[in-house]
């Protein structure tokens, strides 16, 4: 166990502080549990009065966790419901699902990279900010100087991911929620743990890429404030008018998009269908995003969605017909999301175990999984590697 000393008091205090909020433990109960008064519970959670080992020990298990993970030294302590509760008139029950996921997802993630020693890098541009001006202009300029930025160039983007998490040094993670679940993205900024982006991989990859280019606009324009984007999202307020603008812009920039547009055009002498399936799949959008892109750049009548809608839409079978095959586009991403626990922080993971940095028990209360399914995944990797012994 960690001794005492290795924490400062004001540190183990925020921490225990952490761990009742996120438990959903109010503090009359938790001075109840260790024999005290709640002024005394402030005390200790604010640093001033330092806690005994033995009340440390009925918190934790009052908070449905171990004494190690509130000690160890590399341990992340961070709650994000607060941060997003500020952001919502009400809870609701997908939105508290997806914030948990991202929570249990960068704690694990930090606090195993803490314990190998792997540094993250980051290459953020300055915060754009966006309280002046007309929010849409904004977001078209502040797009095409971070393409520029970056490198990209006018064209598409063959991988919007990659340049989110190689290029930018942000946090992307792409799990699947319940089923019914509303909720398309989160982002939030936070000055220890940097910038972090959540998908719902249960959702395809071209609504994917768009939701991944809505918060990306939030990192440019608004990172201090997270933010939950839903489906059927309907961009009010001015921050969530400049994220879906900027959006839109970034994977879609207006040269290079309306030239492509012209060029097919030129062909087909309308908008049609084909003409929707060939622009998306070039630009690695939707269909829905597509068209909405052609409307704000006036190149297709107001109301183009819509009509397409009301009179049998453009269908995964229009696509098929298109482009055959070739419309089945490859993704990992929603491959790896399906695992119960993703690639690299299963390496991660038996890393830590095989160097004996971590336990099985405590890599299986990080991860929240039991320690047979860690198991498996240690063992699948030691039999990985076993098979290499000798050769490379």
């Amino acid at each position: 166990m960690t001794d005492l000393v290795e924490i400062s008091a004001q540190e183990l205090g925020r921490r225990l502080r952490l761990a009742r909020e996120t438990a959903g433990v109010k503090q009359e109960r938790a001075a109840e549990a260790i024999g005290t008064s709640r002024p005394t519970l402030v005390s200790i959670e604010q640093g001033v009065r330092k806690v005994r080992i033995q009340e440390i020990q009925k918190l934790a298990q009052l908070y449905g966790m171990s004494v190690n993970a509130l000690l160890r030294r590399e341990a992340v302590h961070t709650n994000l419901i607060p941060r997003f509760r500020r952001l919502r008139e009400s809870e609701d029950e997908h939105t508290l699902e997806a914030i948990g996921v991202l929570n249990d997802l960068i704690k694990a993630d930090i606090e195993i990279e803490n314990v190998l020693g792997i540094r993250r890098k980051t290459n953020y541009p300055p915060e754009r900010g966006i309280d002046q001006g007309d929010v849409v202009e904004l977001a078209e300029r502040h797009a095409e100087e971070l393409r520029k930025w970056l490198g990209l160039g006018p064209g598409p983007i063959a991988d919007i991911f990659s340049i989110i998490e190689l290029g930018l040094g942000i946090r992307l993670y792409q799990r699947c929620l319940s089923p019914s679940s509303k909720i398309a993205g989160l982002f939030t900024y936070d000055e220890d743990v940097g910038a972090c982006i959540f998908l719902n991989a249960s959702h395809p990859l071209p609504r994917r890429i768009q939701s991944a280019a809505h918060e990306l606009g939030h990192f440019i324009g608004t990172r201090r404030n997270p933010e939950v984007l839903e489906e059927n999202e309907r961009f009010l307020s001015r921050e969530e008018r400049y994220a879906n603008a900027f959006g839109r812009a970034f994977v879609a920039p207006t040269e290079s998009f309306a030239e492509s547009f012209r060029r097919l055009k030129e062909i087909t002498g309308k908008v049609t269908r084909r003409l929707i399936v060939l622009l998306a799949q070039e630009y690695n959008i939707s269909r829905q995003a597509c068209v909405l892109r052609l409307e704000d750049l006036g190149l297709a009548n107001k109301g183009t969605w819509g009509w397409f809608q009301d009179n049998g839409g453009i269908t995964e079978e229009h696509v098929r017909d298109v482009l055959g095959d070739v419309g089945a586009r490859p993704d990992p991403a929603k491959t790896d999301a399906q695992r119960q626990v993703s690639h690299r922080l299963s390496l991660m993971a038996h890393a830590a175990w095989k160097r004996d940095l971590m336990s099985e028990g405590q890599l299986a209360d990080l991860l929240r999984i039991d320690r047979l399914e860690l198991r498996g995944i240690i063992d699948q990797i030691e039999l990985e590697e076993s098979e290499l012994d000798g050769k490379l």
